[in-house]
């Protein structure tokens, strides 16, 4: 009797103790992850959503558990970052008590405002419409939103970044510059983020331009000849030679001095190369075949260095 009473109090413990370790005991989550919850989730179906995500081993268990040891408060919908590990309790709580986390959306730089908006209306999250924001008013980088907010606000947060930025770096420009205006700057520093992007070479190849500028030299910015044809889009094939002698607003081959605006949205770093140029006397660059540019003051240097890198282009077989 007295061992039959053992083992009827062992099972009690044992049942009463295997649903407390996978409540409170850590998750199965190997990492943080974060975990979208819908309008009007209950228990049943933010379950089966944390065990699609792999938050928690069985969406029943989970279900029946919460049930008998949680609250009764009811789940939130949002993104939720679930840490690495969490417990069944500690999941649960953070779903009806906690903020939903904030999500980012990441503007790459040099990315045109096209392509900002293709990705502002490609995120389900955000809501409503928005136009396509004026070229060069987007700062790139990441911005955190939540859910349900509308794609104009995160918009106008990109143009207050934008806004703040270049006032920080026209405010700090250095001396002698071949641009006279903020707007300048940027529209500079656009064809400079869309020449190179390698960090080393943005002052040298912002004093280039600006150097042509001073003289009254044409720029003959590829970019530019291509951001009338496709607005930012890829072009996807050679540059015509139609294009080349194309008569318009950013066409820096035929007109002398800035195109008519930027033609992408620049980061940081280009405008502060603008406003902050490298003390270079070249006028001329070329790929090196590497993936950066060789610089060159004079038309005769810069003939021999297009002589060597069409030369790595036919032996690449690309001519």
């Amino acid at each position: 009797m007295r061992r039959l009473l053992i083992l009827v109090l062992a099972l009690g413990a044992l049942a009463i103790g295997v649903p407390l370790w996978m409540w409170n005991g850590p998750g199965p989550l190997p990492k943080r992850t974060i975990v979208q919850i819908p309008d009007g989730a209950t228990i049943a179906s933010a379950s089966r959503v944390l065990a699609e995500a792999g938050a928690i081993r069985s969406a029943t268990w989970f279900r029946g558990l919460a049930g008998r040891l949680g609250p009764h408060d009811p789940i939130r919908a949002g993104g939720f970052a679930i840490p690495a590990h969490a417990s069944s309790a500690a999941i649960l709580d953070l779903l009806q008590h906690g903020r939903p986390a904030l999500t980012l959306l990441t503007v790459p730089e040099g990315m045109p405002s096209v392509l900002v908006h293709d990705k502002l209306m490609a995120t389900a999250a955000l809501t409503g419409p928005v136009p396509v924001p004026p070229e060069g008013t987007v700062l790139p980088d990441s911005y955190a939103y939540q859910k349900g907010e509308t794609r104009l606000a995160v918009v106008e947060r990109m143009q207050k970044a934008m806004d703040k930025a270049l006032a920080a770096e026209w405010a700090a420009r250095g001396p002698d510059l071949a641009v006279s205006t903020p707007q300048e700057a940027l529209t500079l520093a656009s064809i400079v983020e869309k020449e190179t992007g390698i960090a080393s070479e943005r002052e040298t190849v912002a004093a280039v331009y600006g150097n042509r500028i001073k003289m009254g030299m044409p720029l003959q910015a590829d970019p530019t000849i291509i951001y009338p044809v496709t607005q930012g889009r890829p072009l996807g094939r050679r540059i015509l030679e139609s294009e080349l002698h194309a008569k318009n607003a950013y066409n820096t081959y035929t007109m002398r001095g800035l195109p008519a605006g930027p033609i992408c949205n620049p980061g940081r770093a280009s405008l502060h190369a603008v406003l902050h140029p490298a003390a270079s006397k070249a006028l001329y660059f070329v790929a090196n075949g590497q993936g950066g540019h060789v610089f060159a003051d004079t038309l005769a240097e810069h003939n021999a260095n297009v002589k060597k890198w069409y030369a790595i282009r036919h032996a690449r077989g690309e001519m």
